[in-house]
């Protein structure tokens, strides 16, 4: 008996969704015959049909069947301005680790560690750091030194590594670490409670942040790509994308593709004010395109340099923000059960807690799914205050406050936001319904998709394709099904069983073939006559539907 390694497992079955994509016409390399490029993905036919689906569903639940939303459409390229405000400019960036061996770059907090043990390593130099904060504060090597000798938790560390001081490097910045500390400290403290405040003075010193990062990487984490452990310094990678927008490259001309959808309707809020009057609570709502130049891009879809958002920014009287981040929480598992057909327990929310949300969030939801490569983030719901609003205001030194009629009060609205990726959802939908089971004694993949997000909903085909009276009649119900559902295909390529396992593996719920019973041909069942056969995918069972209410029973399907 075999032990199968559950990783290898994982990618076999990530590998069988990226060869049926491809084989079949959901998603391509981006710029295959030139050899692809990292991040970006082209959608296919069927790829493009799941996405739409995908999208109009959203749609429908969030905007249209809604009384108080807006769709818009904003530009990608903005003023420039737009981005400082918001804080991209400064701070939308990610720690960026280099493998001195190989050359190859990955975001640090996509390396596999023990975040317990780097809480170790940073506790152990801060209880170090404190001891020194006794000492005299022209600090040299014996004091450190002595410093670690006094200190179990670091000195556990040091020992287990064969190391018994640091390097000349790390010794200057440790420093200047001691130095900040000094600095900061308030008279009359001790050196308990000083110790206490040393995790959030750590933070002023980018330098040696970055050197204990490499100690710990060198000593703890090998590179993913050759096994060494010879990092460089980590350092801040900002991910927008840059570029230049006239005739004359300079500081004047620079702007950047945006790295997100909401920026473009937080801009139009005054817009939709001045047109449309809304009273709050009111959103808007975008479907469009971001970019983000991603360090490392991997897991197929699931991160990409071009990607595709459904976000919507709903605006409210804080008072109220509780009630309405329910509701929404609430909506948004209708959209991930009811419309993509996920399974409940392979979706899981997750509160993040404060030290890890943004700055100005009181409280974020991440919804993450099962993936075939792990638990990762899916949808994300949050509680952005009057951060977007208010940052805007200053940097356009535009009034973005609501006036409420009723209370005669002037204030800047806060905000809610939902925010869906199209790719996650797409990969998620596929992960979700990717399955191989036996039917007639044969081992099928297939797609066990939602009818409502399928590509196509029905396949009509002749029994045989050189029989013109089943071929005609075939074309007939497929033409009239396409014209009231839209989602069908006329398939006559091979045999019927050629074209059941073929539909199976791109999803299709529903088969409908035409034989010599429909027609009401010689030695053919009378009590068939006008009647089709439909397929199951899920199942392989089969039963009699009257062509005349074929579409009904389809449609009802979508319900």
């Amino acid at each position: 008996m075999t032990n199968e390694n559950p990783k290898e497992k994982e990618l076999t079955t990530m590998e069988k969704i990226i060869s049926l994509c491809k084989r079949r016409g959901f998603i391509f390399q981006g710029s295959e015959i030139y050899g692809g490029l990292a991040g970006t993905w082209d959608y296919g036919p069927l790829g493009v049909a799941l996405k739409k689906n995908i999208e109009n569903l959203w749609w429908k639940r969030f905007v249209t069947d809604r009384e108080d939303m807006y769709g818009v459409d904003a530009a990608i390229l903005m003023n420039p301005k737009v981005w400082k405000s918001s804080g991209h400019v400064d701070t939308f960036t990610d720690p960026l680790v280099e493998c001195l061996e190989c050359k190859r770059s990955f975001r640090v907090d996509h390396l596999e560690y023990d975040e317990k043990l780097l809480t170790a390593y940073k506790n152990a130099t801060q209880k170090a750091a404190a001891k020194l904060l006794n000492t005299d504060y022209t600090v040299h090597q014996k004091a450190f030194d002595d410093a670690v000798e006094s200190c179990d938790s670091i000195l556990e560390y040091v020992k287990a590594l064969g190391r018994k001081k640091l390097t000349e490097e790390e010794l200057s910045a440790f420093r200047e670490f001691v130095m900040i500390a000094k600095d900061s400290n308030e008279k009359g403290k001790s050196v308990v409670d000083q110790a206490e405040r040393l995790v959030s003075i750590l933070s002023e010193s980018k330098k040696f942040l970055g050197i204990l990062m490499r100690y710990f990487l060198n000593n703890e984490v090998d590179c993913p790509n050759c096994g060494k452990k010879n990092w460089g310094i980590p350092r801040k990678f900002n991910m927008m994308l840059k570029t230049q927008i006239g005739p004359v490259a300079d500081d004047d001309s620079i702007s950047y593709l945006r790295p997100e959808t909401a920026g473009g309707m937080f801009v139009n809020f005054k817009n939709i004010l001045d047109t449309f009057h809304p009273k709050l609570p009111f959103g808007m709502a975008q479907i469009g395109k971001a970019f983000r130049n991603e360090i490392a891009p991997r897991d197929f879809i699931f991160r990409v340099r071009e990607l595709e958002q459904m976000e919507i920014e709903y605006f409210v009287n804080p008072i109220e923000w509780e009630g309405v981040f329910e509701s929404f929480r609430k909506d948004m598992w209708s959209f991930i059960t009811d419309d993509l057909g996920l399974r409940k327990e392979n979706v899981h929310e997750l509160e993040v807690a404060d030290e890890d949300r943004a700055h100005y969030s009181k409280r974020t939801i991440d919804f993450e799914f099962d993936f075939p490569f792990g638990k990762k983030e899916l949808y994300g719901l949050a509680y952005r205050t009057d951060f977007d609003l208010k940052s805007h205001a200053e940097g356009s030194s535009v009034d973005l406050s609501y006036f409420d009629e009723e209370t005669k009060q002037r204030f800047v609205p806060h905000v809610i936001e939902p925010s869906f990726g199209v790719g996650r959802s797409i990969l998620a939908v596929l992960s979700n319904a990717y399955a191989e089971d036996d039917l007639g004694g044969e081992t099928r993949a297939f797609l066990k998709l939602s009818p409502k997000v399928a590509p196509f909903l029905v396949a009509v085909s002749p029994l045989l394709k050189n029989k013109p009276q089943l071929v005609e009649v075939a074309q007939t119900i497929y033409r009239d099904l396409k014209k009231k559902l839209g989602r069908a295909i006329f398939d006559d390529n091979g045999n019927v069983g050629k074209r059941y396992r073929r539909q199976d593996e791109i999803g299709t719920p529903f088969c409908v073939v035409v034989d010599f019973d429909t027609i009401g041909a010689p030695d053919a069942n009378p009590e068939f006559k006008d009647m089709v056969t439909v397929r199951h995918r899920d199942t392989g069972e089969q039963e009699r539907v009257k062509i005349a209410d074929l579409a009904n029973y389809l449609e009802a399907k979508l319900k």
